[in-house]
């Protein structure tokens, strides 16, 4: 049982070279076969580490076959080869020691930079989505400050579920909070647009619940960013782009070049710059029925006839990146251990588009909008964002009573400014500047991390603890953007946050946590892990996990596991309120968010406190190499979450105009038309398969043909029944309707297949990508069943049916690349080659589904965006 123990007592210092078929292959992950030691490979391949005679050193490196050697003496040289992904070493999931996807008791993918780089798509939540078949993440449009980070998720549960780690270190969340009607409305994720692709050596998804192991938010499973260290040169990648409707256009640059000591030390750089322009795929009506103006009507008929899409732009934003990472480290003297550090900075300024306001709609009676004596056209106000995402870690690993310390600390934040401009304020007049500053919001957190490890033969032992703070900020903006004395909404499309609005708020959590794997025979390995987290506002939370693997040889492994897990309601779930104009059932609304410390909510509605979602999460499958370059990997799991937050419906008046309801009295005290807020109210369920068939190294012709299938089958349900606070049950009303339903069960698509073939020939390189996204749905609110008045009359109730399913759709990518030389290469990716776009959608005689008609394409659910066909073009250059 102690033989890791033995081995150390009886060590030498065992050291080679590690090369490939091209030279030196640094980065290599050297490991100590039943124990904890290892190193990597500096710059120039070397390695060294104690290990004693007749152990085995085990190395392993992203896209390489991993090799076992025992030792017989001091000098061990290997020369790597091309292998498959089973075999790659990672980190996630893993607190004892380093383990290979084969032998890991849960579902992890390993994704280098180069297979990422190979979706052809340009930043990392894209890439993700072309590359893992549970994950998604799609452009939004109309939707204010979500049209800038694009909601994530994994296993169709939601952004807030999905832990992002870089490094290991937990990345902090945005500071936005998705309001608007996307998927994961009501939902904080991370902002996968702050981490640069170019920073990235690999990304390691655990496709498993893991809040035992990282505490909140880890339900769905978790996502590591692990940064570049050693790299052979410094390289410069120039790209550019535009969609074959010869809009979108996007260009960027990025460098990453590093410094490796003598000593084993590193320092590696990353900067880059991103651009891109809108794109605009409006519906044309020709008419609006929203305001009742037909395409004859007498005064306004030549305007709708010379803007048919009613002024709207429907599509991505525009878009400013610069981004600047390091990772550093430097090891101590006789590598008893290591200081090192990593951050980053991004900043990025956006510009996306509000509700076109036609002529007949807002009135520019002061001419502040468009010159004096001219026909006046209406306008669009734009919403643009500046957003500023920094993160910084620094630690130090040592040697301890012959055990694996990590101690560090984290700094992340994130912060979001607004402005709304080419718009005006109606209650100011001839006074109302056409720029506004409406806020902002920031989110920052503070970690201390202290973890143990150690391997002792057959028993692997880890245990640590967290502590850390978080802090939540609004910021009002100018007075003008929110002065509304006549109930006109402010500034146009989106009135600034008020004073009231302002909040500054914190919290502080700890968490410890123990990790134990028993190998009793090569073959069965047995884990646990159990965590307690106790929160300032809430209280606290116990999660377990028990997870077995029985390995079946170099041939694969049978894996299962079963957690409990949680996830703290973000302090921007908890405080976060504002007002916002929008078109609500056929008619314009105020729509006023309450956080859930309000005096409002809390007492006079009964809402109570938010507390902790709570998870069971099932997991089960197998890994097997039916050859050395074939294999296939397929995995169950179940994920119920108890108590989920969700952001209420818009909740307005009952109709009965003899009484005022307490919601009502809200309403008026507020001016607003609907009210909104956070509350714990739903239980889901959710089952799932994931499929995995890598066929690597195929001899075809000349040249070499790997290819990839994965798949997701996946189905969310909502459990029993809406929890509606007392008081608004009494009074009739439904807190979470059909189509805020919709959002959870059927907005993300229920499958995804994706096939890859990647063929090498000399020195070309062809890829060939299919991308089938399922089919998803959106429901009517009540779906004509109440016959509600939307503006344009009651809906018929008889065999009414409003909802849609849009159709499952292949997207097809290709990409070709050309190595001039060892150190300038070309590639050309044509995405959507067949320039497919998701169904239009049908009203069915409900307007409210498009807006009258200004969208064409989905918007409340979104399998791949709508841009069309895109052509890229880049170069790469070392040296």
């Amino acid at each position: 049982m102690f033989l890791g123990v033995s081995s150390i007592i009886e060590a030498q210092e065992v050291s080679g070279t590690v090369t490939d078929d091209s030279g030196p292959l640094p980065g290599v992950s050297v490991i100590v076969k039943g124990t904890s030691t290892g190193t990597t490979t500096d710059f120039d391949g070397n390695y060294s580490v104690s290990a004693s005679s007749g152990s085995t050193l085990v190395f392993s490196y992203v896209g390489y076959d991993s090799q076992e050697i025992v030792v017989s003496g001091n000098k061990v040289n290997v020369t790597m080869k091309a292998g498959v992904a089973l075999d790659a070493v990672v980190l996630t999931g893993n607190r004892a020691k380093p383990r290979t996807i084969l032998d890991s008791p849960v579902p992890i993918d390993n994704i280098g930079l180069e297979e990422m780089q190979k979706t052809g798509q340009p930043t990392v939540d894209k890439m993700l989505t072309y590359k893992v078949p549970s994950f998604n993440s799609t452009t939004q449009s109309i939707s204010d400050a979500t049209a800038h980070f694009d909601p994530a998720d994994l296993r169709g549960l939601g952004p807030s579920r999905t832990l992002v780690l870089v490094n290991g270190k937990r990345k902090n969340q945005s500071a936005l909070v998705y309001i608007n009607d996307t998927p994961g409305k009501g939902e904080v994720g991370v902002d996968l647009k702050s981490i640069p692709a170019a920073a990235i050596e690999r990304v390691e998804v655990l496709r498993d619940g893991a809040s035992a192991q990282y505490g909140s938010d880890a339900i769905a499973g978790v996502i590591n960013m692990v940064l570049k260290k050693n790299v052979k040169y410094t390289s410069v990648n120039v790209k550019s782009g535009i969609t074959t409707e010869g809009d979108g256009f996007n260009y960027g640059i990025d460098l990453n070049t590093g410094l490796t000591g003598e000593n084993g030390g590193y320092l590696n750089i990353t900067a880059g710059y991103y651009e891109q322009e809108k794109t605009n795929r409006p519906g044309s009506p020709g008419s609006d029925v929203l305001f009742g103006v037909a395409a004859d009507d007498p005064t306004w008929g030549s305007w709708l006839a010379e803007n048919p899409e009613l002024g709207m732009n429907v599509g991505q934003p525009e878009l400013k990146k610069l981004d600047l990472f390091f990772n550093a480290g430097i090891p101590f003297k006789n590598n008893s251990g290591e200081f090192y550090t990593f951050g980053g900075v991004t900043t990025r300024q956006g510009k996306s588009f509000a509700l076109y306001r036609a002529p007949y709609w807002v009135g520019d009676p002061h001419n502040l909008l468009h010159e004096a004596g001219t026909d006046y056209q209406g306008f669009q106000p734009t919403f643009e964002t500046d957003v500023l995402d920094n993160n910084l870690t620094a630690g130090v690993k040592w040697k301890m009573l012959n055990f694996d310390v990590d101690l560090s600390g984290t700094y992340g934040r994130n912060r979001i400014d607004y402005e709304v401009n080419n718009t005006l304020n109606i209650d100011l007049g001839a006074n109302s500047p056409t720029e506004f500053n409406v806020g902002g919001y920031t989110f920052s957190n503070t970690l201390a991390n202290l973890d143990f490890s150690r391997s002792l033969g057959q028993v692997n032992i880890a245990f640590g603890a967290e502590v850390k703070n978080e802090n939540f900020s609004a910021r009002a903006g100018d007075p003008a953007s929110y002065f509304n004395p006549t109930g006109n909404g402010g500034a146009q499309s989106f009135p600034g946050l008020q004073p009231s609005n302002a909040v500054r708020a914190d919290r502080n959590n700890y968490g410890v946590y123990g990790d134990l794997e028993w190998e009793p025979t090569e073959e069965l390995l047995i884990g646990g892990a159990i965590r307690y987290e106790d929160f300032s506002d809430f209280g606290d939370n116990v999660s377990w996990k028990v997870s077995g693997r029985y390995s079946l040889g170099d041939k694969g492994a049978i894996r299962a596991s079963y957690s409990t897990g949680f996830r703290a309601p973000s302090l921007h779930q908890i405080y976060l309120s504002n007002v916002q104009t929008l078109v609500s059932g056929g008619s314009i609304s105020n729509q006023g968010t309450f956080n859930n410390v309000d005096p409002i909510i809390r007492e006079d509605l009964g809402v109570p406190q938010l507390t902790a979602e709570t998870s069971q999460n099932l997991s089960a499958g197998i890994t097997y190499k039916i050859k050395p370059n074939l294999s296939v990997s397929a995995d169950f799991y179940n994920v119920k979450v108890d108590d989920r937050v969700l952001f209420t419906g818009e909740i307005g008046t009952d109709g009965d105009d003899s009484t005022t309801n307490p919601v009502e009295q809200v309403l008026l005290d507020n001016s607003i038309t609907t009210l909104k807020f956070f509350v714990n109210a739903v239980n889901t369920n959710t089952s799932g398969v994931d499929l995995v068939v890598n066929y690597t190294n195929i001899g075809l012709g000349d040249g070499m043909l790997n290819a990839t299938l994965a798949a997701n089958f996946n189905e969310t349900t909502i459990e029993g029944e809406i929890d509606t606070p007392e008081l608004l049950a009494q009074n009739g009303y439904d807190i979470f309707n059909r189509k805020e339903q919709s959002r959870i069960t059927s907005s993300r698509p229920k499958s995804k297949v994706l096939l890859g073939l990647d063929y090498d020939l000399n020195k070309w390189n062809f890829i060939l990508n299919n991308t089938y996204f399922g089919e998803v749905s959106w429901q009517h609110a009540n779906n004509g069943l109440n016959g509600a008045d939307l503006g344009n009359g009651p809906l018929p109730t008889d065999d009414a049916d409003f909802d849609q399913t849009f159709a499952g759709k292949v997207i097809t990518d290709l990409i070709i690349g050309y190595e001039f030389n060892q150190k300038l290469s070309g590639t050309i990716s044509v995405n959507n080659l067949l320039d497919v776009y998701p169904d239009e959608i049908d009203t069915k005689g409900d307007f409210v589904t498009d807006l009258g008609g200004r969208f064409r394409y989905p918007w409340e659910v979104n399998q791949f965006g709508f841009n069309g066909t895109v052509i890229n073009a880049s170069l790469a250059f070392k040296f």
